[in-house]
This record gives structure tokens, C-alpha cells and sequence, in this order.
């Protein structure tokens, strides 16, 4: 973070912000993604002793992108949805897609 206001390797395509990791990966011009806890964001995971904490990290600078999440109805779950299997795995995000169905209901 630079002065606690953005990431350090954030690049801007017109307003939209960007991480110029995933877009040099996505180029082929490194070889490595991007630490899983960026991949994440905005969730953040806290472990603990017997269990990991997974929680959304409100802050105004991802505003516009929930309003568009919301008004295409993706929530943000799916909207990380390769970031929590890569940390948790397939059968963890299956389970988190079963528990929010539920509590849609």
C-alpha cells in the first residue's frame, strides 16, 4: 500500500484500476500469479488455531465495483471464486455455494 490509499502495483486502464501482476501473468511476461491474498481481495482471511476467519473487507474504493456486482447480481463469493478455491479448494467453495443458496432462501 502506498500511504494506505492503493497498492503499490496498481495500473489504471482509463478509471479502472488494475493489478500489473495479474496483468503481466496474463501477458506472459512473468510466470508467477499474483499472492493469493491479492487474488482475494476485497476478502481477507484471518487464520486462526482451528479455523480461518473469511471476511468481506468493506472500503469505499471498491464501491463501483459492488454497485456493478449488484446491480449483475454477482456476489462478492463469485466474484473470487478462482482466489477462495485456489486457497481453500473445490470441495470448500462447493460447500460456500450450497450455504449461500440456503441463506438466499
Amino acid at each position: 500500500m502506498i500511504d494506505n490509499k492503493g497498492c503499490a502495483y496498481v495500473i489504471f486502464d482509463g478509471k479502472t484500476a488494475l493489478c500489473g501482476i495479474e496483468q503481466a501473468y496474463s501477458q506472459g511476461v512473468i510466470s508467477f500469479k499474483k499472492p493469493v491474498s491479492c487474488h482475494l481481495y476485497p476478502i481477507r482471511v484471518k487464520d486462526f488455531t482451528e479455523f480461518a476467519a473469511v471476511n468481506y473487507d468493506k472500503w469505499d474504493i471498491c464501491d463501483d465495483a459492488c454497485s456493478l456486482g449488484q446491480e449483475l447480481g454477482v456476489p462478492v463469493y463469485k466474484f473470487v471464486k478462482e482466489a477462495l478455491i485456489r486457497r481453500f479448494g473445490e470441495n470448500w467453495y462447493l460447500e460456500l455455494e450450497k450455504v449461500a443458496q440456503e441463506y438466499k432462501k
